[in-house]
Parts: structure tokens; C-alpha cells; sequence
């Protein structure tokens, strides 16, 4: 993770289309090393939160739309934040949540269903702490983005486990 931190300070300008490249590379790459290896590979480096892989519906095209994403636990609840590496503009599939906040979250080869919402303040402060625990370069994010990087709650509702096979 230090390594994945050095990267980006290097390639670093707020918006540059280099920075965005790299975001949607290393999300393939990790989506793929996650995917191949069950979710064994998909921790390196992380003490403190565990990779999740979320499924949103577009919100445009209706599609499915999945990335990895770093995730803390709640008590029974996920939280998950919506950083974008420090972009000024959010994620994709926060967008998504906020026309539809139902998804899937797939942990360890184990898939349920989820509403997504918004931390509120209160909430946002507890777990923006123990996010920067879990990778410190949130911080460096929260520098260089011009907005609140939402961190969102996904709560598990009722529904049929999946089992990656």
C-alpha cells in the first residue's frame, strides 16, 4: 500500500488524465488479483480494513457496474468511501448509489445484498479515523480533492447469499 501511495503523490496534479488513468488501471488490476485469488491477495498491506468487491446498477445504462473498494466494518454494516484517489469528481458507483442505493458486496468469495447511505457527520468523523488507519493515503486524497469525500454505510438487507464458484 505504501508503494500504491507513493505512486500516486508522484503522479499527483488533482485531475490530471494521468491520475485518472491510473485509478481505472489499478482498479482492474486489483479487481482481477481479487477475483483469481478468492480475495487472498485482495488484503496485502491492509491491518486495519478488508477489500470488497461492490456491484452497483448503472445509472445511465442499467448495466452492472463492479470495483474494489477498501471497507471497514460496522458492527453488522460495511463502510466504504467514496475517495475516487483524491479526484475532484466522485466515483462512478457513487453516483450509481444515489440513483439506486441497492447493490451487491462480494467479501471472500461470500456475496449479499446491501442499501447504501450517506455517514452523517457524527458518523463520517468516527470512520474517517479508522479509514486513515486502514490506508493513510485517504489523507492524501482528502488534500487534493475540492470536496467531502462521502464515506458511505452499506447496511445488508434480506436477500439470498451468493457463493462464488
Amino acid at each position: 500500500m505504501a508503494l500504491l501511495r507513493a505512486v500516486m503523490l508522484r503522479i499527483g496534479q488533482k485531475s490530471s488524465p494521468a491520475l485518472r488513468r491510473f485509478i481505472v488501471v489499478m482498479s482492474v488490476l486489483h479487481l482481477g488479483v481479487y477475483r483469481r485469488t478468492g480475495g487472498l491477495l485482495g488484503r496485502l498491506g491492509l491491518k486495519h480494513g478488508k477489500i470488497v468487491i461492490i456491484t452497483t446498477t448503472g445509472r445511465r445504462t442499467g448495466e452492472p457496474r463492479t470495483v474494489p473498494l477498501l471497507a471497514v466494518e460496522d458492527g453488522e454494516d460495511l463502510a466504504v468511501i467514496a475517495s475516487h484517489g483524491g479526484l475532484d469528481q466522485p466515483p462512478g458507483w457513487w453516483l450509481n448509489l444515489g440513483e439506486n442505493p441497492f447493490a451487491t458486496v462480494e467479501v471472500r468469495g461470500r456475496t449479499f445484498h446491501v442499501r447504501a447511505e450517506q455517514a452523517d457527520q457524527r458518523k463520517r468523523a468516527e470512520l474517517w479515523l479508522r479509514f486513515v488507519k486502514a490506508f493513510p493515503g485517504y489523507e492524501d486524497y482528502r488534500q487534493r480533492a475540492a470536496r467531502e469525500l462521502p464515506i458511505v454505510i452499506l447496511h445488508p438487507v434480506p436477500g439470498p447469499a451468493v457463493t462464488a464458484g
